[in-house]
């Protein structure tokens, strides 16, 4: 066993027996790591308060077998402090610590622009400047690319054509009209130019978007990404989104469904 050091980003933790916690952290170096903070959960502990989800920190580890063990912790930026305190922003940071786990899921595989990614995300989402459903959507559309996951959005995904159609998850991305399956989604032609403003973080052409075409982008983007992880986002079941004519907030999950079936 030996001694290392690495900055990270809390993702998640658990509790373990009377006064530890497991601790899931991306690192810049390393990749995923669990470590175990032993004492953090007591009323007097070092470090406690700097090991909550949303953190980024920079960490001592001494390696395990199974489980490394947090020796040293020190804050760099608090995002937890400002994401918090706002619940759409606490929701859609949620999501994103959720995702960039399931992405990143062997241990100690480097994963570097997920890592850079995920800071800037939520640097973005604490600093407020944009709205908090825009700054998620933009996160899980890079993650994907980074991921290899990209969706079509100028051309079709099938057969290269720029006259397109509809979006289909299944083809991946946009399709023309004669390739699209029954069943895809007919966005707007705005809403695909939204998607592909934050894929490029295009936030000028992203803030100035309407919130009907936002809207239909979210529904587009999170059942995009969980046809791709085989596996749902549960924090997204709290992520407020905006339907056009609801009348008010319907939970993500309660979207209409653009053609997720895998038949």
């Amino acid at each position: 066993m030996s001694l290392y050091r690495d900055e990270g980003v809390v993702l998640r933790t658990q509790k373990l027996g009377e006064a530890d916690r497991i601790i899931t952290i991306l690192t810049r170096r390393t990749g995923k790591v669990r470590g175990v903070a032993k004492g953090v959960r007591r009323t007097m502990s070092r470090f406690g308060a700097r090991l909550e989800p949303f953190s980024h920190v920079d960490l001592q580890l001494h390696g395990g077998r199974s489980l490394d063990v947090i020796t040293q912790v020190e804050t760099l930026h608090p995002y937890g402090e400002a994401i918090v305190a706002d619940y759409a922003r606490y929701t859609a940071g949620s999501a994103m610590l959720e995702t960039a786990d399931r992405l990143t899921a062997g241990e100690k595989e480097p994963a570097l622009r997920q890592f850079l990614l995920l800071v800037g995300g939520l640097r973005t989402l604490a600093e407020g400047g944009h709205e908090a459903r825009l700054v998620l959507d933009a996160f899980f559309l890079r993650s994907l690319a980074v991921a290899g996951y990209a969706p079509a959005l100028s051309e079709c995904a099938r057969c290269g054509a720029e006259a397109v159609r509809a979006f289909a998850i299944v083809a991946g991305g946009v399709v023309c009209g004669a390739c699209r399956p029954a069943g895809a989604a007919v966005p707007a032609a705005e809403t695909i130019a939204l998607m592909i403003a934050l894929l490029r973080g295009d936030w000028a052409a992203a803030d100035a978007s309407e919130s009907r075409h936002r809207a239909e982008c979210s529904g587009l983007v999170a059942a995009y990404l969980q046809w791709h992880l085989e596996h749902g986002i549960r924090s997204l079941r709290h992520v407020e989104r905006e339907w056009p004519g609801s009348g008010g907030a319907f939970p993500a999950e309660s979207a209409p469904d653009p053609h997720i079936s895998r038949a």
